[in-house]
Formats: structure tokens, C-alpha cells, sequence
């Protein structure tokens, strides 16, 4: 029996062994393994290449399993494997990873979700040895992670294959972003360091500000709630720019999901940022499809930032389908042909006026809305979504003597000296992110801190995920502060970031 690797892509990334037998009987080639037609139309693919390029077809029973049996595959990738199995059928084969389609001529072609399946390999399996198209073998060769191998048409195969010249058809990496990494606790770490949108633009605010350094360095949910024009969108929009560097597998993951949306691949310093209009349907936010399930934004935002504005005016089915990914930090969707499962580790950033004409908290314009607008403008958003925003922001107004502090550059120091730090505790997750059994290994309280925390819990009624959130919001401001522990300070400070109706 021989073997080889492919790979597939159905509910989530599967490593496939192709294994071949050839025993005595009737000359047959038959593929089993739960393969689809793609696969099974294979049969006569290869047959006809292999006798097209004066292969003698071996008059043998040959059966192709793809194992694990019990997963279903797709894809008409699995076609070079199935043929170097074939012409080496004598030779020993070392461990290597084979994809690409065949051409009646000979040729090995890419598809259309190879590239994709390269990028989740190179998040699964390091250093994989993998032998490609060379069409897509330039594009393959950005993809850290991997060792890529460029072949054309069948003769290289046989060359490659036969004559063991690996060294031949290697091709090195090319992305100069993975040059010189950032190495924390023997993790690859890229930096951002473009400062496009400036905090500097930003005039006051410095609550606001606080605000995006502790949800930059944590990935918390925020909620600005302001009057038009006081720096809401602003701030939202330059939040990306100083979140924590990007780990090589998030940077990988970004990437592999972009190409599901057919985007072409950057490999960018910076992480995400998807801003879908108040319009979007639930579908294209969420996921779905008629027959197959397809990446929304809450899971194009993995790693980054996903931001509504004008939250209230999002449609209700919208708003309260956010509870599963806000919380799980997943989104499941299922489809008659797919089911398959997102992650969406993500900072919700939502902003939103006080009242419908926006002047509520104006010193100098009236608001004319009344109090039944709005309560009904308020309570478009539920108590469990605002259960889930960590750091809730009432916007300054604005004052022609106000004055710029921050730049993002400084900000970005600031969150690169507390991820540092965090890092070096030993965590993997970010503080807004941390499983509720973590919480007691990250979390330490002081006395007076756990004391400060127990009187507002018996005064204000927290719910168990608003002391959890607290928690993690007290957790990021030590950091800030390279505190090991969390002192009183700190849960005064998250207290401070509290949804205001919670203390009426």
C-alpha cells in the first residue's frame, strides 16, 4: 500500500491520507471514502491523462480509499494525488502533502479553493511539505508556514517523484511582513506600524481614549453613545490601529478567511476592520446562503474589529443574533450541504446617539424628541446585548478649546508594553476573551479590591457576566499598570465603564 497527503474542506479542515492498492482482477480504478462527484468523475480524468501522455495503465484492480472514510470530501484537487500514486506505484514516497487538478494534457491546475485550503493547512500543521500548481506556486510561496513545491505537468511529477529533486522545485518564502518577527514566548508576533488614522485628530476625549486602550489591549466590546459629530465613528475607525500585534496563526487565520469571501490575500500588519452598513441583512452579517454556508462579517472580523454605527437602527433580528458570537466567540451555520463553525474573537465596537435627533446630552441644542421616542430608540437595544458591552462611553460635547493628547503611536506603545506584559504571565487568550475558568488564575484580587467589588455587587444587582466582564476590564487596566494582581483602583476604574443605567 502506498500513501500520500491531500486535504478537504467541508465542515472544517480535514488532513486526508490517500492510500492505494493494486491486487490481482479485472483492470478497474475505483476511489472510495465517501468522495463526491467531483472526485468520482476523477475516474476518467486520470485515465485519460495518464494514456494521453503514453502511460501504460497497469492492468491491475486499483482502489483509491480516502481516509478517514467516514468524512465526507470534495474538491477535484484530489486528482494529483490519486495520479502519482498511480505512475509511482513502485517507488517508495516520502510525506508530502499533494494537491491540484489534472488536465487532459498533462498540466496540473489550481482550483478555485485551493488557496484557502493552503492557508488553513498552514494554521494546522507547521513546516508541511506540499507540492502544488506552479500557477499558484508564487502566491503559495507568501504563506508562511509551508514549504512549497512547484510542479507543471506530469513529467515533473515523474522527476520529482522518481528522481527524489526536491531541492528543484522548492521555492523559498517570499513576504518580506514575516522577515524579522517579533518573537514573545517563542510565538511569531507582527507589528503594526501604520498610523494612517491618528488619535492625534482626535480633539478631548480623554475618557473615550481610555476607553480604546483598554479595548485595544483586551478585545472588550465598547459602546460610544454621544451627539452627532462628537468623535464616536473617530475613535471606532483608529481603534484598529493600536490593538496588540498580530500572532503569525491570526495573521494566517485573517487571510484564510478573506479568500472563503474571494478576496485577494495581503498578509497585512494591521488588523482587520469590517463596517457593515445599518442596511445589511442578517445573512450577510452572520453567514448563510440558500444550499451552502458562507462567511458573514462577524466572522471576517476575527482578530480585529467589527463596528456598527447608528446601533439602534440595525433591524432587531440583527441585534439580537450578536448574543451567540459576542458570547461563544463562534458562529454555527447550517445549511442543507454544509455545517460548519466560525470563529469570532472580535472587539464590537457600536456607537449611537442619546435620541433619535441626537441632542440629548447638547448644553446648547434642545432635543425634541419626546420621552416615548425615546424609550422606544433605547430599548431597540435589549438587556442582554448591553449585558455584553464591557465599557459602555458617554461622549463629550464638543468645545472649540479642546485639545488633541494622544497620538496612535503612543497609544500603540502603551498597548505594546501591557500585551508584553501579558504575554509573559503565561496567557493566550486577550483579558476580554478569557474563559470564565480562567478568570481565577488571571484575576487575583486584592482585598480592598475584592471588598470594593462585593459592595457594588450587593448594591447595583450585577448579573454573573457583569462581574465576569468587570473582572476582565479590571484585569486589563492592571496590565496597564503591570500590576500582577488587581487592586482597588482598577475595579474602580472598570466600575466607571458601566452601563450608567445600571447604577439608577
Amino acid at each position: 500500500m502506498k500513501k500520500l497527503k491531500c486535504i478537504s474542506f467541508d465542515e472544517e479542515l480535514e488532513l486526508i491520507d490517500v492510500e492505494s492498492t493494486f491486487t490481482r482482477g479485472l483492470p478497474n480504478l475505483s476511489i472510495v471514502g465517501l468522495a463526491n462527484t467531483a472526485i468520482k468523475e476523477s475516474i476518467e480524468r486520470i485515465k485519460a491523462t495518464l494514456l494521453s501522455c503514453d502511460f501504460n495503465f497497469p492492468a491491475r484492480k486499483i482502489t483509491i480509499n480516502l481516509s478517514p472514510s467516514g468524512i465526507p470530501k470534495r474538491g477535484s484537487h484530489f486528482d494529483l494525488a490519486i495520479a502519482v500514486l498511480i505512475l509511482c506505484q513502485n517507488e517508495e514516497l516520502d510525506e508530502f502533502f499533494v494537491v491540484g487538478e489534472l488536465g487532459l494534457d498533462g498540466s496540473i491546475k489550481s482550483t478555485n479553493e485551493l488557496f484557502s485550503l493552503l492557508l488553513f493547512l498552514s494554521t494546522k500543521v507547521k513546516k508541511a511539505k506540499i507540492v502544488v500548481p506552479k500557477s499558484i506556486a508564487i502566491k503559495a510561496a507568501m504563506i508562511p508556514n509551508l514549504e512549497i513545491y512547484a510542479l507543471e505537468n506530469l513529467n515533473q511529477v515523474l522527476e520529482f517523484f522518481k528522481e527524489k529533486k526536491y531541492e528543484k522545485f522548492k521555492l523559498k518564502q517570499t513576504h518580506p511582513l514575516f522577515e524579522n518577527p517579533l518573537i514573545l514566548n517563542d510565538e511569531i508576533f507582527i507589528r503594526n506600524k501604520d498610523f494612517t488614522l491618528d488619535f492625534i485628530d482626535v480633539k478631548g476625549q480623554n475618557q473615550a481614549k481610555k476607553a480604546c486602550l483598554i479595548a485595544a489591549l483586551g478585545m472588550h466590546n465598547v459602546l460610544f453613545e454621544g451627539s452627532p459629530g462628537s468623535g464616536k465613528s473617530m475613535c471606532a475607525k483608529r481603534l484598529v490601529y493600536i490593538m496588540p500585534p498580530q500572532s503569525l496563526n491570526e495573521v494566517l487565520m485573517q487571510n484564510a478567511y478573506m479568500s472563503l469571501n474571494s478576496k485577494d490575500c495581503e498578509f497585512k500588519q494591521m488588523r482587520v476592520f469590517r463596517h457593515p452598513h445599518h442596511t445589511s441583512t442578517r445573512a450577510s452579517i452572520f453567514g448563510g446562503g440558500a444550499k451552502n454556508a458562507k462567511i458573514g462579517e462577524v466572522a471576517l472580523a476575527n482578530g480585529g474589529v467589527l463596528f456598527f454605527d447608528e446601533f439602534p437602527h440595525f433591524s432587531k433580528e440583527v441585534i439580537e443574533s450578536l448574543r451567540e458570537p459576542l458570547e461563544d466567540c463562534k458562529i454555527h451555520i447550517s445549511r442543507v450541504n454544509s455545517k460548519i463553525t466560525y470563529e469570532t474573537k472580535f472587539a464590537f465596537i457600536a456607537a449611537q446617539n442619546p435620541c433619535p435627533c441626537g441632542n440629548l446630552f447638547s448644553k446648547e441644542l434642545t432635543c425634541h424628541c419626546s420621552e416615548n421616542e425615546i424609550k422606544k430608540y433605547k430599548t431597540r437595544i435589549s438587556s442582554p446585548i448591553m449585558d455584553r458591552i464591557d465599557l459602555y462611553v458617554a461622549m463629550d460635547e464638543v468645545d472649540k478649546n479642546d485639545r488633541a493628547s494622544l497620538s496612535s503611536k503612543e497609544m500603540s506603545d502603551m498597548v505594546f508594553e501591557a500585551f508584553v506584559f501579558q504575554k509573559k504571565r503565561g496567557q493566550k487568550e486577550f483579558n476580554g476573551k478569557l474563559k470564565d475558568e480562567d478568570l481565577k488564575k488571571f484575576c487575583l484580587l486584592e482585598n480592598s479590591a475584592k471588598d470594593t467589588l462585593d459592595l457594588a455587587i450587593n448594591r447595583y444587582k450585577f448579573s454573573q457576566r457583569a462581574i465576569n466582564k468587570i473582572l476582565k476590564v479590571a484585569r486589563t487596566c492592571a496590565d496597564f499598570t503591570q500590576s500582577e494582581s488587581i487592586e482597588k483602583s482598577h475595579i474602580l476604574e472598570a466600575l466607571s465603564f458601566r452601563v450608567k443605567n445600571e447604577f439608577l
